[in-house]
């Protein structure tokens, strides 16, 4: 009788162990982007006509010879973040980009697909600026490494980074081989030695979102000399651009770039 009980206890474990992993790789891209809603904004945009979906981009403060691609969280509305960044940033025309899937894009998100997105944007509007600096954050952060990898970046701003969203779901779900169930990698980390522009990294002190372990991660792979880390106390994932240096610090280091 015990037997028998111990083996339907190991069977009910395995059974449970194999139902949540594939929960985990069916639904991770549910897990991993939050489309936001199509709010109408009074800026102009831009429409970037991808083979397999047309994805929007508002531009803010047009004309300025300085420009910054920004890319957002998971959860990030660009629309509704558009009059603020708009005015903390009045000398540089900002680009910010609904994700497929967001706003008013069209599309599915993944992650080769935004690569390909946030570089079609680059391209579309290199030749209008002098220079071009690249925003992201949490989620896109990822994208930011990705186009400063492969183009030339004036500044790059990490705002709450990880090293990647394997790394991340790893330590989140450590009983599943996350390398093997995760399709989007985002690895930011394989990126670092690609980078040459000079980069900040913002850190909240009370990130629960990731960890800091992920972020120093990173931290660690740059070389020292072309990077900057500011930590935001009493701050979490969320709630860090709502801080009163937040903004200061990212104009400084943007500067004149």
């Amino acid at each position: 009788m015990l037997k028998r009980l111990a083996k339907i206890g190991l069977g009910t474990i395995i059974i449970g162990y194999v139902g949540i992993g594939v929960l985990l790789y069916s639904f991770q891209k549910e897990l991993l982007y939050h489309p936001t809603p199509n709010v109408k904004i009074e800026y102009p945009q831009i429409v970037l006509h991808q083979e397999d979906a047309e994805v929007v981009v508002h531009v803010l403060n047009e004309g300025h010879q300085n420009a910054i691609l920004y890319f957002g969280g998971n959860a990030e509305s660009m629309a509704q973040s558009a009059n603020y960044i708009a005015a903390q940033f009045p000398e540089f025309t900002c680009y910010l980009m609904d994700y497929r899937g967001f706003g008013e894009s069209t599309g599915e998100p993944s992650e080769a697909a935004l690569y390909g997105d946030a570089l079609a944007l680059y391209d579309r509007v290199a030749k209008k600026h002098e220079r071009i600096s690249i925003g992201g954050r949490s989620l896109g952060t990822g994208i930011a490494t990705y186009v400063a990898a492969y183009r030339e970046v004036s500044k790059l701003a990490l705002i709450t980074p990880y090293d990647s969203i394997v790394s991340v779901a790893q330590g989140r779900y450590p009983l599943y081989p996350a390398d093997l169930l995760l399709k989007e990698k985002y690895d930011s980390l394989s990126r670092v030695k690609e980078i040459k522009a000079k980069t900040f990294i913002v850190v909240a002190q009370n990130d629960k979102v990731i960890p800091r372990v992920h972020t120093q991660n990173l931290i660690n792979a740059f070389n020292k000399e072309q990077l900057q880390v500011r930590v935001i106390k009493n701050r979490g994932h969320i709630d860090i651009s709502s801080d009163k240096i937040y903004y200061k610090i990212m104009q400084d280091f943007i500067g004149e770039g």
